[in-house]
């Protein structure tokens, strides 16, 4: 196949990407948390994926269901002695969305409103969100979807990583555009598979983000890379004001993750990031 040419995407001035939707305020990587997302604002809906046992792409942060919030289908709260024994990977979407990962709410976020609802398809938050900003007259706004993957887990809780993409990107070319795009990873293994990917003309171009919570530098963790992002995305912590001007000469934008309090975004936008990442985009309004 013939490489394609390289589309340029054009992020936002400032890109606010509203965490698992607004995690804070919705139950997180729910569609009703997406929809009270692009109410809030947010230019950018970030979100997590794991893979089901009949291959579908279910949205969900962890590969298992989490006790802090899941409900079995008897009505019965997930303990957390069997939480990752109900691995999704080996569970058909049918059954997983019979859980309910909303009405108990999180005891971590107190503001986070409680209601009835289930882990999502990435196709149905994708169809759902394009539906809801056309009925609203609403910017274009973009996805930040992340792969979550780690090598400890391959064929345990998930796919090997060309297989996990190949997924991903099979639900993307039928319903977005490359430019609207983000893919961001913990795991390198991901993202160098996606880069190969689109550099071979297999997968369109889309916009790559390292994320990072190890305490190398910048630019060790870009040598292990091998290659040039499109973003660097660290825990908000580990950045300087120095590390953000490095990143900067090398054209590569800086979004951190997670900002929760004002005072912290304001001086991280003080020291130019391109954007951030929050579980409360309430409180970046007026950012």
């Amino acid at each position: 196949m013939a490489a394609t040419a390289f589309v340029d995407p054009a992020p936002p001035a400032f890109d606010l990407q509203g965490h698992r939707g607004c995690r804070g305020l919705m139950p997180e990587n729910t569609v009703p948390a997406f929809l009270k997302a692009l109410d809030l604002g947010v230019t950018t809906l970030e979100m997590d994926v794991v893979i089901s046992k009949d291959r579908q792409v279910v949205v969900s942060h962890e590969p298992y269901f989490n006790a802090a919030f899941s409900i079995k289908p008897d009505g019965t709260p997930v303990s957390k002695s069997e939480q990752k024994s109900l691995i999704l990977y080996q569970m058909n979407y049918a059954d997983i969305k019979r859980y309910d990962v909303g009405s108990n709410g999180n005891s971590a976020y107190p503001e986070q409103q409680k209601l009835n609802t289930y882990k999502p398809l990435l196709s149905e938050v994708i169809e759902r969100a394009e539906a809801y900003r056309k009925v609203n007259k609403g910017p274009a706004f973009s996805y930040n979807i992340e792969l979550k993957s780690e090598s400890s887990e391959y064929d345990k809780s998930q796919p090997q990583p060309a297989a996990f993409c190949d997924l991903v990107q099979a639900i993307l070319k039928k319903q977005l555009p490359a430019d609207r795009v983000t893919i961001q990873s913990f795991d390198f293994a991901i993202l160098k598979h996606w880069q190969q990917q689109a550099a071979a003309g297999v997968y369109p171009r889309v916009r790559l983000a390292a994320l990072v919570e190890n305490l190398r530098s910048p630019e060790k963790n870009l040598e292990e890379l091998g290659f040039k992002p499109d973003i660097y995305s660290p825990y908000y912590r580990l950045l300087s004001q120095d590390k953000i001007a490095r990143l900067h000469e090398q054209k590569i934008n800086v979004i951190p993750w997670t900002v929760n309090q004002r005072d912290d975004m304001e001086r991280l936008k003080a020291w130019g990031v391109d954007g951030l990442i929050t579980d409360y985009p309430d409180r970046a309004k007026g950012l």
